[in-house]
């Protein structure tokens, strides 16, 4: 049986060949800073997304981008404010924040890509 994080970094990374398909390009994975985490950094022409990947198996509690927080928000916001202060070749871009929503429904595995699913302000 897979670990939670062997679950998790599964998931990111079929979140990440979804939105590579769709022409996003990867700068980061997993990008941890003490204020928090952001699964994904991607350039989508000129705006950088900062990604959470959320899978639930059932959505008996919601679904993965219900489980995303204002709590939760704070810290991605947190944590793409550290990214643009030590990368400040990437500070003069418009930046979004998406949700990839992974869920799974009778039998099928079913991808809900959110964006703009919250604002920094």
């Amino acid at each position: 049986m897979a670990t939670t994080r062997e679950r998790g970094s599964h998931w990111e990374q079929v979140a990440e060949s979804f939105l590579n398909g769709r022409g996003l390009q990867t700068l980061a994975r997993n990008y941890n800073t003490r204020c928090g985490e952001i699964d994904l950094v991607m350039q989508d022409g000129n705006t950088l997304v900062f990604t959470e990947v959320r899978y639930r198996e059932n959505d008996g509690h919601g679904s993965g981008a219900d489980s995303v927080t204002r709590s939760k928000q704070r810290r991605i916001i947190n944590a793409a404010s550290r990214f643009l202060q030590c990368h400040p070749s990437e500070g003069g871009r418009s930046c979004r924040f998406d949700v990839v929503s992974i869920g799974a429904e009778e039998g099928r595995t079913l991808l809900n890509w959110i964006r703009n699913a919250f604002d920094a302000g």
